[in-house]
């Protein structure tokens, strides 16, 4: 009875352990995406550490396990893992701003990042699978079979974690309370195989997993109650809504952001009225296109946009189209959007829903979505999305397209390559700088509006020639965006890096 015990243990360890692994990497994007965002370059660093620390593990414990096979020693291992994971949540804060502070390229900082807070109970968790087989291991008759069934174990409980993080633990228990869970989780695991000594080091690692669980709750309760700060994960990036006072208007504002630069959307408090200077530049539509009666925007965020259309186009229609619902019931909560029959709403990928849609069947898009790094989602900007947009227009249709770039310098390499990703569908295709005190080397918003004939330009009140005004030009196009390559979040980290981002 012993025996299967001792065997259903380990084999359970070494499950759980596999299952562990996946979770806290794909948590692991999370914890550090409100410091240096959630792009491309963040997984492949995480990704590329984590496998490299596991690495580092299976040979240690493969060396270990030939000179001392004891499960107190696995025990011990894991739950020194424990520790290790508790040392993230303790210092993940301190870490993580330090690096957003230091100017650099940002594939080193991720690098950085994800070996400081991931590599080592990563290693630790390596050690785990090739110990365990050296325990199980009888003769050499039957090693190929104990090998092969340990390594299943561990690769079937990294898919259920893989699973288990994506649909249930992001979304309803939040990255730092999966620590949390990843820590107490190997802290059982260890004390299942074997006895718990009371030593200095196992109670210095309950300690700091104390703190760090204590610390972590007592700031957010701290950041929620006094600074109105709300941090939380959805299906799709993590959240953060936060108050503030402008700086300018000394008016103060509500801002709900999934990336560490920039805000997606905000509002004044005391009248709901938008904060960024941007929003203004979709009224271009009724200069461009007067008629509009149909207009689709892809990015929903607070929805600032849609409610500032339609409370200033009552007769108009609006469909709507955001990723992630959860954003939609933030924006219900928190940023004043209602119900109306004018608004329809869709939850799915932009790109996938213009691939679906109707020909001809708008008089206007809005494109204001963002992912890391100030960018819209590549999916968003290549020539095929460009050609959907253009397809879904109504004859006179017009485009107008929120970017995020600067005008000039290294900087401006997106701008320019979507520029002259529009030309090639567009006829007509115009750049406003949406601040004209702003550098043009300086990240700023920058409006396009495309036209499927040729725009018109008629008569404009003073607001709209206000607008007009801003027109600016780029010096040389860049090179057209493919689905099959589109270096978006290539040039806007060369862009953030040249600005010391």
């Amino acid at each position: 009875m012993r025996s299967f015990f001792a065997r259903f243990a380990l084999e359970a360890a070494v499950f759980v352990c596999g299952a562990l692994v996946m979770v806290f990497e794909i948590i692991g994007s999370r914890i550090v995406a409100p410091y240096i965002g959630t792009s491309t370059y963040i997984w492949t660093s995480l990704i590329g550490v984590i496998l490299a620390a596991l690495s580092l593990g299976y040979w240690i414990g493969g060396r270990i396990a030939d000179r001392k096979p004891d499960v107190k020693v696995l025990a011990s291992a894991i739950f020194l893992a424990g520790g290790a994971v508790s040392v993230t949540i303790l210092i993940k804060d301190i870490v993580l701003a330090s690096i957003q502070a230091v100017s650099g390229p940002l594939e080193l900082r991720a690098v950085i990042a994800a070996t400081l807070l991931f590599a080592p109970a990563s290693v630790l968790l390596g050690f785990v699978t090739p110990y365990a087989v050296k325990l199980r291991t009888i003769s050499l008759e039957d090693s190929g079979r104990t090998v092969g069934r340990l390594y299943a174990l561990s690769t079937i409980g990294s898919i259920c974690g893989t699973f288990a993080a994506g649909f249930f633990l992001i979304p309803f228990v939040g990255s730092t309370r999966t620590l949390y869970l990843i820590a107490g989780s190997l802290f059982a695991i260890s004390l299942v195989l074997a006895p718990f000594a009371l030593t200095r080091l196992n109670l210095s690692v309950l300690i700091i997993f104390a703190f760090g669980t204590a610390g972590s709750e007592a700031m957010a309760y701290y950041l929620r109650t006094v600074h109105k700060r709300i941090d939380l994960d959805t299906e799709y990036s993590r959240v953060q809504i936060y108050e503030a006072v402008h700086t300018e208007t000394g008016r103060p504002y509500r801002a709900i952001a999934t990336d560490p630069y920039f805000a997606q959307s905000a509002m004044y408090l005391d009248d709901g009225s938008p904060v960024f200077e941007y929003v203004k530049f979709f009224g271009l539509v009724d200069h461009f296109k007067p008629d509009s009666k149909r207009v689709l925007t892809i990015g929903g965020a607070g929805y600032t946009v849609p409610r500032e259309y339609l409370k200033h186009h009552p007769a108009s229609r609006m469909d709507v189209v955001e990723i992630d619902p959860k954003m939609t019931d933030l924006a219900r909560r928190y940023f004043e959007l209602e119900d109306d029959p004018r608004l329809t709403i869709f939850h799915q990928d932009g790109r996938v829903f213009l691939n679906q849609a109707p020909p001809n069947r708008y008089d206007a898009v809005f494109v204001d979505a963002f992912g890391s790094l100030f960018s819209i989602p590549f999916q968003l900007t290549t020539i095929e999305a460009v050609r959907r947009i253009h397809d879904s227009l109504n004859r006179n249709g017009v485009v107008i397209a929120n970017i995020g770039s600067a005008l000039s310098g290294d900087a401006s390499r997106f701008l320019s390559a979507e520029y002259a990703t529009y030309q090639q569908i567009f006829p007509d295709v115009r750049l406003f700088k949406v601040r004209p005190d702003k550098p043009n080397e300086s990240l700023q918003n920058v409006i396009l509006v495309a036209c499927k004939n040729e725009c018109m330009d008629g008569p404009a009140d003073q607001q709209t020639a206000s607008l007009l005004k801003s027109l600016v030009q780029i010096e040389t196009p860049g090179a057209v965006l493919y689905d099959d390559l589109a270096p978006v979040e290539f040039y806007n980290s060369v862009g953030m890096s040249s600005l010391g981002k």
